[in-house]
């Protein structure tokens, strides 16, 4: 595997636009449980209720009592070797761009600066009566949260581990983050950006995902439609594996060589 890694290496810096698409198996080495996988959260009876939009709508308690532990304690949480890896990579000029299905904030926190979030974020928290989720998603962008009205996550962690729900100073409805929930269109920039450097990509890295989730698990196929290659690590079989130019099944070995190769 050694040698396999070794030329991962070298189609990573050798091509000219390298990506990475970015699921939770990422983010299990940082001991947040993803949503498929042996010990995920879709074990359990409940779980799909917590991203569901029409049960946020009738009971949004029922989503923070739920996410307290896994979304706003993101400060117990450190990043993998994946994301300071692939901050390092983009530092270095490798990597342009981290797709990333990720509502954590680890690929930020590991030093990548260009991550598309398509998933939404937890950044902005906003009211479902008095504001917009496409406003919040430009507030995102232009890094103006505060300025634009918007609860930022720090905030709303601090109230959520408080045992309260962030609120509407205006109408004091519970918040929601914008995150997109099951049953919401993804935001629409942010999956704009994401088909753009998907297209772009002569190597995508598609990392910690079973490609199940559409419209995300289509982007791969852009690239490949480009002429760009295709390498996935991943500890569950996908549907894109036997077009992949190199397939690994651990994501740590691989990544702990990579680092030792930069």
């Amino acid at each position: 595997m050694e040698q396999e890694i070794t030329e991962l290496f070298t189609l990573i810096s050798e091509a000219k636009h390298c990506i990475a698409l970015t699921g939770a198996g990422v983010s299990t080495l940082s001991g947040i449980r993803d949503f498929r996988g042996k010990n995920g959260l879709y074990k359990e009876m409940d779980a799909e209720k917590i991203f569901d939009i029409n049960y946020f709508y009738r009971d949004p308690t029922f989503y923070y009592t739920n996410s307290k532990d896994f979304i706003y304690n993101m400060e117990l949480k450190q990043p993998s070797i994946v994301h300071t890896t692939l901050g390092k990579l983009e530092e270095k000029g490798f990597v342009k761009a981290v797709i990333t299905q990720n509502i954590d904030l680890l690929h930020t926190r590991g030093g990548s600066k260009n991550v598309i979030e398509i998933h939404g974020s937890p950044r902005a928290h906003y009211c479902i009566r008095c504001q917009s989720s496409a406003h919040a998603e430009e507030a995102i962008l232009a890094g103006e949260i505060k300025a634009r009205g918007f609860m930022e996550a720090e905030e709303a962690a601090a109230i959520v581990q408080s045992g309260e729900f962030p609120r509407c100073g205006n109408c004091n409805e519970i918040l929601k983050p914008a995150i997109t929930f099951f049953g919401e269109s993804l935001p629409v920039h942010a999956l704009a950006a994401a088909e753009r450097e998907a297209k772009a990509a002569d190597l995508m890295l598609v990392l910690g995902t079973s490609l199940t989730v559409y419209p995300a698990a289509a982007i791969p196929n852009i690239t490949q439609r480009s002429g760009g290659k295709i390498v996935i690590v991943n500890d569950m079989e996908t549907p894109m594996d036997s077009q992949a130019c190199l397939r690994f099944w651990d994501l740590a070995p691989v990544f702990d060589h990579i680092t030792c190769l930069l």
